[in-house]
């Protein structure tokens, strides 16, 4: 493993943790009559942009010539896992619920790491060969 792939392990990790974390211990609120709000279908979306990130990471870890494009393709994801709980996807109005005080927070500074990493990841890659 080089340092090349560094990035893509971490998008790696940080993705996985989305995808859990948005379904469990970072999740969107349980509405008293056990309904679903807003916030579960924000979460929902959180979970599927964490499994395709995972997915792209994978892919840039086990095919290293492909590892610009695939960085880039990080790119858009990570930008819609910033917009996703609560811009494209409603999440409850108060602002003493979960899905504001835990979720939205959390995901915004996961999804931004990953947009980080990933451009770190274009950076690195571009300076000479994959």
């Amino acid at each position: 493993m080089n340092k090349k792939s560094i990035p893509a392990l971490i998008v790696l990790l940080l993705s996985i943790l989305i995808a859990i974390g948005s379904q469990t211990f970072l999740g969107a609120c349980v509405h008293e009559d056990g309904g679903f709000g807003a916030c579960h279908w924000a979460a929902r979306g959180a979970l599927a942009l964490g499994a395709a990130q995972a997915v792209i990471a994978l892919l840039a870890l086990v095919l290293p010539m492909q590892r610009p494009g695939l960085y880039t393709a990080l790119l858009p994801v990570s930008v819609a896992g910033l917009l996703t709980p609560g811009t494209l996807i409603d999440i409850c109005r108060m602002n003493t619920m979960r899905c504001r005080m835990v979720m939205r927070p959390a995901m915004l500074v996961l999804f931004a790491l990953t947009l980080a990493v990933a451009v770190a990841g274009c950076l690195m890659t571009r300076r000479g060969n994959a």
